[in-house]
């Protein structure tokens, strides 16, 4: 690198000089990856389908990823800690497999559980985790970096990234994780009450058409022998205790073919 008087920098700042240019890359990286979060909120998408997003920002984000998982958990849930898994790569869906379902062994559960960033550089050697690093090396995979999400101070997930180098993530990649992982955090939980809210309706609506059916079932049985509604109803309970059928299933039964006789008397007609 020149400077003006075309005389070259000397060495220790052209490597300042390289450092900063590597670092203002860095951080329009982040920048850009923070962005494409906020850019989430306008889609419609489902859950798993975000997580897989979010999972392609954190490999764009932070340097030195070859790809990156993201894992809803419930950390007070020792035996169902896992609630949903994204992957930027099928490389991961292996790993993060080996960690929650294999071995219950690994950096992102040391993350959750102590609500800390976790890395490691030599996953075959790696101490923290005896059994889950050398599998993981021995798939040529090296590196490790993981992130809590926390919102109000609560741990809803977190971000696994993976790298095939050793030593993959410096300080400088940690802090840039830890950047990304505040934003993603935010956009996670929103995601999941999103997707919370959208089972709930679909659960309602669900209970509403039900019964609807069941009062028309109870609407027939009156018709057709007299007798209050809570008699009809039992007459119901008793079709699906005998039948070993869910009521509503009786319900449509006694409806649909209600329906068909309807129909074929107008044709008679």
């Amino acid at each position: 690198m020149m400077t003006g008087n075309d005389e070259p920098l000397p060495l220790d700042d052209a490597s300042a000089t390289h450092g900063g240019e590597r670092a203002g890359l860095d951080t329009a990286d982040l920048d850009q990856a923070v962005g494409d979060l906020a850019g989430l909120v306008t889609e419609s998408l489902g859950l798993p389908e975000l997580l897989s997003h979010v999972a392609s920002f954190a490999v764009h984000a932070i340097p030195g990823a070859d790809g990156a998982g993201v894992t809803l958990l419930k950390v007070d849930q020792p035996d169902n800690m896992v609630q949903v898994l994204a992957a930027s790569h099928p490389f991961v869906v292996e790993i993060d497999e080996i960690q929650y379902r294999v071995l219950s062994e690994g950096p992102c559960i040391t993350a959750a559980l102590e609500r800390r960033t976790v890395r490691s550089g030599s996953l075959g050697g790696e101490q923290m985790w005896p059994r889950f690093g050398p599998r993981v090396g021995r798939l040529g995979v090296h590196s490790a970096l993981s992130l809590p999400l926390l919102v109000a101070d609560r741990v809803v997930g977190a971000i696994n990234v993976y790298a095939r180098a050793k030593d993959a993530f410096d300080d400088r990649a940690a802090e840039l994780g830890e950047l990304f992982a505040t934003p993603a955090a935010v956009a996670v939980h929103n995601a999941q009450v999103l997707a919370r809210a959208q089972d709930l309706a679909a659960q309602l609506q669900s209970a509403l058409s039900s019964r609807a059916i069941v009062d028309q079932a109870i609407g027939i049985l009156r018709g057709r022998g007299g007798g209050s509604a809570d008699e009809a109803f039992a007459t119901l309970r008793r079709m699906s205790q005998a039948d070993h059928v869910k009521l509503v299933h009786v319900a449509e039964k006694l409806v649909d073919e209600a329906v068909r006789r309807a129909r074929a008397r107008h044709l008679d007609a």
